[in-house]
């Protein structure tokens, strides 16, 4: 295969080595889709670099979906330092945003271990060059949540401005409501519902109704 590989890496790009451990991540959105072309992929690529594959993890979920159990695992592998690098065929399939990505490629960096996909993107913490691509990952992490606050907050303000209820009557779920500008918030800096619902003390599901409840009133704004 005549792809280029290239380092997107965490830190310690430049010293990675024969015999490192690689954890191989692939990913499909749908059922009917296949990880065999990716995991044939990224195992050429780690036999050509000389590096030892510790396992290859694979996981049928939407590219935003916050739950990723799989990713989870392998992040956890990387914090305990039983891997050193983690091989995909592309950022999509790992990030779920930019912020998101940002947030893992810092995580990453601090525990040494480096993240290597198939794209023409060097990216090096370690280095001047690194620390740019960095600081400008960052602008456009905070800029796209950003633009997510914006409309959640100017589709909740229209719609209460125009009367239009949010699902059941108010003092139904006075806990919900109450809680609900903060949930929101906490959603567009990319937390996961569960995080979220663990530190406001409300279930998943509690989170997923506001959330669903705050896009579906935003959504008949824009049809009007």
């Amino acid at each position: 295969m005549d792809q280029h590989f290239a380092t997107v890496a965490c830190g310690f790009a430049g010293k990675l080595q024969l015999g490192q451990k690689a954890a191989l991540y692939c990913r499909v959105s749908t059922a009917d889709q296949t990880c065999a072309r990716q995991e044939a992929d990224l195992r050429a690529f780690a036999k050509r670099r000389g590096y030892v594959i510790s396992g290859v993890w694979k996981e049928t979920a939407s590219g935003t979906k916050n739950d990723r159990v799989h990713r989870k695992a392998v992040l956890a592998l990387a914090q305990s330092g039983e891997i050193d690098l983690i091989l995909v065929t592309e950022l999509t399939r790992w990030g779920r945003s930019t912020l998101d990505l940002f947030h893992t490629l810092d995580d990453l960096h601090s525990w040494g271990v480096s993240l290597i996909a198939q794209t023409g993107l060097q990216f090096d913490l370690g280095t001047p060059r690194g620390k740019l691509i960095a600081a400008m990952m960052a602008a456009l992490a905070e800029f796209e949540r950003d633009l997510l606050r914006e409309r959640v907050r100017s589709g909740i303000a229209a719609a209460q401005a125009r009367g239009i209820a949010f699902g059941r009557q108010p003092g139904q779920r006075v806990k919900a409501d109450r809680l609900a500008p903060k949930v929101l918030t906490l959603v567009a800096t990319g937390q996961s519902y569960r995080e979220i619902g663990r530190r406001l003390s409300i279930s998943k599901n509690t989170v997923l109704a506001i959330v669903k409840r705050a896009r579906a009133d935003e959504q008949a704004l824009e049809n009007e």
